[in-house]
Formats: structure tokens, sequence, C-alpha cells
């Protein structure tokens, strides 16, 4: 069984905060330190993660998730290797294929069918794992043209590539090439051009998780599968959090609320025991939260329950 990895996802746009975040992230036991990448009023989310490395020694460093059609897979790839340089070989890369259709429409980029960014995602990662582990790249795609193109080396010998994506061709090229797999189970893009409908069903994420493995193969063992904890809400009644949450979300019913490795109800026991629930039956080790310290007691429950089995 995969041990648990936990990350904390920033959301501050103050550098105070951000140096406060993350050296509160790194003493409470987090593994990993997020940011992520939308256009606006927000910090720019490697130089988020450049600040961040300057103010701590352990913690690893992901952006969760860039928006693949925001980066060339050239270009990116010495920034990612910058960055990994700079933080002594802490970098985890996290991508998707995009999703914020106002981004997209304020900056005239077109926002393509959800299979077209899908298969442009895919061939960036294909790119992208060939730079990160120092090839020189003649790549002429559907999307990127590349003729003896090299970067800068990372420091470390394999950068970790998470891919967050649904559906089942963007899932089995995932399972084919990246190390982790963002799950995220999300339904159609509401009029705000951020939050989802919700998928959540227990039977449907059991299809997904079987499709990866199957997709996998003998990599199957080796793939680290991740989750956004949505909401962390401590509370001596579950039930109540959930009813609350279920008339909030989109999609979301009470008892997918109470099943669901996205959310993470109850008091501090009942979260890591169902979070361990959530290995159990998915595989799911890696997860990223958004509340340091509402969540560091869960943590330090999980670590105990690792060593002791």
């Amino acid at each position: 069984m995969t041990a648990f990895r936990f990350g904390y996802q920033t959301r501050t746009d103050a550098p105070v905060i951000l140096r406060q975040q993350v050296q509160a992230a790194e003493a409470a036991g987090f593994d990993v330190f997020c940011t992520f990448d939308h256009l606006g009023r927000h910090l720019s989310v490697l130089e988020a993660l450049a600040f961040a490395a300057a103010w701590s020694e352990r913690i690893r460093l992901c952006p969760l998730v860039l928006n693949n059609d925001l980066h060339h897979p050239g270009i990116l790839a010495q920034r990612l290797a910058t960055l990994d340089r700079l933080s002594a070989g802490r970098l985890e890369v996290g991508i998707g294929a995009g999703h914020a259709f106002p981004e997209y429409h304020a900056t005239s980029i077109s926002f393509d069918p959800p299979q077209q960014r899908k298969r442009r995602l895919a061939e960036s990662v294909d790119i992208l794992r060939r730079l990160l582990d120092g090839e020189q790249v003649d790549h002429h795609g559907e999307y990127y043209d590349l003729s003896g193109f090299t970067s800068i080396e990372p420091l470390q010998n394999h950068v970790p590539i998470l891919v967050g994506v649904n559906g089942r061709a963007g899932l089995a090229h995932a399972a084919r090439t990246a190390d982790i797999i963002g799950l995220t189970m999300l339904g159609v893009t509401l009029p705000d051009g951020n939050a989802h409908a919700v998928r959540w069903d227990p039977e449907r994420l059991d299809a997904t998780v079987t499709w990866i493995a199957e997709q996998a193969g003998e990599r199957a063992g080796h793939l680290e599968l991740n989750a956004l904890v949505q909401a962390v809400v401590v509370t001596d009644d579950r039930r109540k959090a959930a009813e609350e949450l279920a008339a909030e979300v989109p999609g979301l019913e009470v008892d997918h609320a109470l099943s669901t490795p996205f959310l993470a109800l109850g008091t501090h026991d009942e979260i890591a025991a169902h979070l361990f629930a959530c290995r159990e039956r998915w595989g799911i080790s890696y997860y990223v939260v958004r509340d340091i310290e509402g969540f560091a007691p869960v943590i330090e429950l999980l670590h105990a329950e690792d060593q002791s089995s």
C-alpha cells in the first residue's frame, strides 16, 4: 500500500502570508506546498513557488495544476528545471488541460473543445517528460513543433509529473505516462467559469480507478493517485456537514459527500478513518487540502497508522 502524502494549496496573493504558510505547512508535516495557475489578480504560479522555496527547506513544491494552454512545453520545461535547481531538487509538476473559459475569452486564447485540449495536454506531457529527462527533442506533432530543442536539466534525476484530467482517453494517456494522476470527478463547468458540478458517486470512482489500472498495466503499482480535497470541515456532526454541503454544491448527494475522497468531514479521528478507507478502496494516498491548522492533526494520525502497520 502506497504511503500517505499530504499537500497544502495556498490561495494567498500576499508575500508575507505566503511565507508564513509555507513555513507552517512544513512545520505541520505536509509533504508538498502547492500553488494554482489562473490568470487575473493572483500571484504567478511558478514565481510564487520560487519564493516559497527560499523560505523552506524540506517541503516539496508543486503547481497544482498548470493550465497547459498557457504554456509552451519547451519554454515551460526550462522554467520548471530552473525551479527544480533553485529549490535543491524539490519540484513536482502538476499540469492539466485548462477549464476556466473566462480567462481564455479575456485574453483571446481559443477555448477549444475538451477533447482537443486534452490531446494537446497529452502531447505537451510527452514533450515535458523528455525535456525534463535531459533529452534533445525533435517533435513534429498536431500542436507543437520542436527541432533539436534542449533545456537546462533539473537537479532531480526524475521530476515527478502529476496530470490532472478526466475522461477515458485523457486518463489512459496519464496512466501510461504520468507519475501521479490527479483525480477530479467533476462535471459541467458552472457559469462563473471556475466552479463545477460534481460527480462524486463512489461507483463512478470505482470504474475510473479500474480503468486507470487497466491502462497502466505494469505501471499501475507505481502510480500515485491524488485527490484535491475541496473542503475540510472539523465537526462533531459529520452528517450535518454533508447535508449543508449537498445543499450548496450542484450534483452532490449527502451519501456521496460522506463517502467521497474530495471532502474531509468530521472529527480528526473520523477524517483520518475516512481517508484511510478511501486509500483501501481506491488506492488514493496523496491528498491536498487548503487548511493547515484544521488538517494537521489528521496527518499525525495517518502517519502513526502507517508506521504501526
